[in-house]
Order: structure tokens, then sequence, then C-alpha cells
């Protein structure tokens, strides 16, 4: 057994990228017998950054030297610097944390990084997830248990104006999970319901109090109840209407794609309406649904819900439900909401996402995505948008070349 106590060199090499660069490094050491314990390496913009730790020869200075040649030749710097056996163990907790900006200012992630290093954690590795529409990066951070680490980081998140999600490093984010969508404003832009009241000339004020439900201001059920009576008299075809008007958020259809190829499951649950979300669901090959029904008499709207209100505490008992059906722990779905009517199903989810959401909604969830695009939820399960575009070329979809 190697000795992890015995000198260490830490080799490495700066420079353009080229093809064989990697092999050529290693073929120069495999003469010297030497272990490897680490490799990293990187690619920016085209400059190479590849640094290996290995075992100390004996003639360590002869190997430098020849290293050094090596460099020369590739036309790159070359750095050998001796120290003992990598014997420092990565701190207890270890954790992913996403940061997401439009743009991704340099002071908001020093910022971050800051206070990643005063509350005692340390950054062990960075990836870039995304440079467009958004820059996204994974923080690998150990030292801190995720929850506190969330905590410190949330304020840092409001006051620098970007996106911070913070999960646990384990297996749960590898696996197959079950994504919960509220509908109104999260998988779709706008509120059925104001749609519906626009053709019944009662729009302003069902958007009003439609406002202060989602802020949590009043009771959801009697509020939709009174926002229905509006309806009364509609024909019931404008319900084909409202189902033509729909304009899905930008990246839903991304968010669904992608995840699907991995065998995630889906479902959308919604203070709306069957009549809609049934129909969006088949559209999208969503697995589950589950909204209010509009009762409808003679072709037209009586201004009344058959059965009970999905409400606030209905949202979560059909996570609940979706999740056993699927035999999935909680622990591994991810609800999506922005209203006061979906703080509970985002705290009965492993992982509870406020997507452009009310306040009230933002303090009490996991995370907050403030960005316009709801596939920027991939990047916290570890999707880069590079993979993203390569399934979908694959699968013959062509994508937007991204800004240079």
């Amino acid at each position: 057994m190697e000795n992890q106590d015995a000198q260490t060199l830490l080799i490495t090499f700066t420079g353009k990228d080229r093809p064989g660069v990697t092999a050529s490094v290693l073929r120069r050491l495999a003469r010297c017998g030497v272990h490897v314990l680490d490799v990293e390496q990187i690619v920016l913009r085209s400059r190479l950054v590849l640094g290996i730790l290995v075992t100390g020869p004996r003639e360590w200075k002869k190997l430098r030297r020849d290293l050094e040649a090596l460099g020369e030749s590739l036309e790159m710097h070359v750095e050998v610097s001796r120290g003992e056996g990598d014997t420092r163990a990565r701190g207890a907790g270890r954790s992913h944390v996403t940061v997401i900006g439009a743009p991704l200012k340099a002071s908001a992630l020093a910022a971050v990084t800051g206070r990643i290093a005063d509350a005692g954690a340390n950054i062990d590795r960075i990836v870039r997830m995304a440079r467009y529409p958004v820059t996204a990066l994974d923080l690998h951070v150990s030292g801190m248990a995720p929850e506190k680490l969330r905590t410190v980081l949330a304020a840092e998140a409001a006051a620098q104006g970007v996106d911070i999600a913070v999960q646990p490093a384990n297996l749960l984010r590898h696996g197959m999970r079950l994504i919960v969508m509220d509908v109104d404003s999260t998988l779709i832009q706008g509120e059925v319901i104001e749609m519906l009241a626009a053709h019944a000339g009662v729009e302003e004020e069902v958007a009003r109090v439609t406002e202060a439900a989602m802020r949590g201001e009043l009771d959801f059920e009697q509020s939709l109840r009174h926002r229905v009576s509006l309806l009364a008299g509609l024909p019931a075809s404008v319900l084909d209407d409202v189902h033509a008007q729909l304009q899905l958020n930008p990246g839903a259809r991304t968010l669904v794609r992608t995840l699907r190829r991995l065998g995630y499951r889906f479902a959308i649950v919604s203070g709306g309406f069957s009549q809609v979300t049934d129909r969006l669901a088949a559209d999208l090959d969503i697995d589950f649904a589950r909204a209010n029904e509009l009762e409808i008499v003679d072709g037209h709207l009586t201004g009344r819900i058959v059965g009970d209100v999905v409400d606030r505490a209905g949202k979560a008992e059909a996570l609940q439900e979706f999740a056993a059906t699927l035999g999935v722990p909680l622990e591994a779905v991810i609800a999506i909401g922005d209203g006061a009517n979906d703080l509970d199903m985002l705290s009965v989810a492993g992982l509870g996402v406020a997507y452009n959401a009310k306040p009230v909604v933002r303090d009490a969830a996991d995370t907050a995505v403030n960005v316009p695009y709801l596939d920027t939820i991939l990047y916290l399960l570890g999707i880069s948008r590079e993979e993203i575009e390569v399934a979908d070329a694959e699968a013959g979809l062509t994508t937007p070349a991204p800004p240079v």
C-alpha cells in the first residue's frame, strides 16, 4: 500500500489547448513510475489548465527538468512544486451551491464566495453549467451542513440580486425524481381565471382578487369561489379559446423534454381548472394533473365549482399522492410554484423552488429562481446547457446559437 505521507509533486501546465497535451504529460510521468493521486483539467476559452498530483520520485529535480522541456516544446508554462502527501480530508458536510445571474457580476460572485469562506466552508471545485441566456455556476462546497450554508447564503443572494440554490451532495441528485409544478404564472404565463374573466368583462376585479390571494392576504378557497361566481353565464366554448391562447413560460418544454429523457416523472397541480390543465398535461406528456372542475350546465358555466377546491392543503396532498403512486420518496420530489397556495407543497417536497414568486413564497422556499427561464431548474440538478444542446441535437432539434 502506498504511503500517503510520502513527498508529492504538484505539476501544472497552462497554455493553449490542443489534442494530446494530457497524454504527452502522462507518458513523461510514466517513465518515472510515479502514482497519480489527483487530476484536474479545465479548458476556458481555448486555454488549458492541467493539474496533476503525483507521488514524488527520488530524482524529482530531473523530472522537473524533463517536464519543463516538454512544456517548452508544447509552448506551455509549467510549474512543479514539491510538498507533503495529500492528507487533508474534505470537511464534513458537502453541498452543491448553484449560483445563477443574468448577468453574473464579479462583485456578486466575490460576495458569495467570501461569505462561504467567512462561514468556515471551502470551495473544492467550480463548474460552469451555462453561459447563456443566464450564467450558472456549480460550486462544490465542503465543511458546513447544507442547511446551515443555505441560511448563510440566502441573505447574500437577496443583497446581490442573484439566485442561489444549496443542495446536499448525495445520490438523490442523480436519481429519478418527481417534478410537481404549479400552472398559472409558473408553467404558463399569466392566470387562466383572468383570461376567462376577460371574456366576462370582469378582468380587473378578478385580477385584483387573484393578486391578493397569491400574496396570502385572502383565503384562497373563498377568493376562488368569489372569482368563479363572476364567470356565470359564459359559454363553455371560451375554455377552448383560453387553451388556444396559453403561452408556456420560456424553457418549459426544454425542462420537461430533458428530464423525460432521464426518466423523471411530472405532475401539475393547480388552483385553476381541469378543463384547461388536463389538455395542457396531454400536450406536454405530463403524468399527473390535479385542478378544480368548473361546473358546466347546458353548455354554459354556472359560476360554481364541482367537488372540493384544490387549495393550499390540496396541492400538498396531491403531491404526496402522486409520489406514493410512483413509489418516490418525498426527498426525491421537486416542487415549483409562485403563490401562497403553493407554500405547503413547496414545504413537503425535498426541494421547493420559488419561481418568480411573491415575497412570502421566496422567503419560505428552499431556493428561488427569479430569471424568466423555467429550464434553469436543470442547472440545480447538475445538468449543463451543453449537455442539453447535445441531447437536442441528437434528437434532431436545433437550438439558437449562443452569443459570442
